[in-house]
């Protein structure tokens, strides 16, 4: 049995308390800003959250394209991520973690037929780069499909 990965500093009753009361929301707001981005560009047929592997930000069936949104902090960003200092070994294999799971998932997706697209989040900072990448992953589908 493989231990957690316990805390090296001494943990503070209260902060561990408020954390405890701190709730996700996801990336909802990146999610948004994505789904304002493809009505903008008229981008059709895409749903969001689809039961499939890894559980895709949003997805066009049709077309079998998945795209996840990956915070540039949470996977691990070779552009912009850098490692808290502190309880640096716990954050690392986090990161680990979560880049084997993206990985994992991309494999099952490409097993089951689907195209994969991952776009880190400091690119939506750059107008129309994710809309574009879809755009291009949309026509290789189509063009299979022929």
């Amino acid at each position: 049995m493989t231990k957690r990965n316990p805390s090296p500093a001494p943990v503070d009753p209260k902060r561990s308390a408020n954390m405890a009361r701190v709730r996700s929301k996801g990336n909802r707001s990146t999610e948004l800003d994505m789904v304002r981005r493809l009505r903008a560009a008229r981008l059709t047929g895409w749903r969001r959250h689809l039961r499939l592997p890894g559980t895709p930000d949003l997805a066009f069936p049709k077309a079998k394209v998945a795209v996840f949104l990956d915070g540039c902090f949470w996977h691990g960003c070779p552009k912009c991520y850098r490692a808290p200092k502190h309880n640096a070994e716990f954050w690392k294999q986090k990161v680990e973690r979560n880049r084997k799971r993206d990985k994992a998932a991309d494999s099952q997706l490409r097993a089951m037929g689907w195209n994969v697209v991952r776009v880190w989040e400091h690119s939506l900072r750059t107008p129309n780069i994710a809309e574009q990448r879809l755009r291009r992953a949309l026509e290789r589908a189509a063009d299979a499909k022929q």
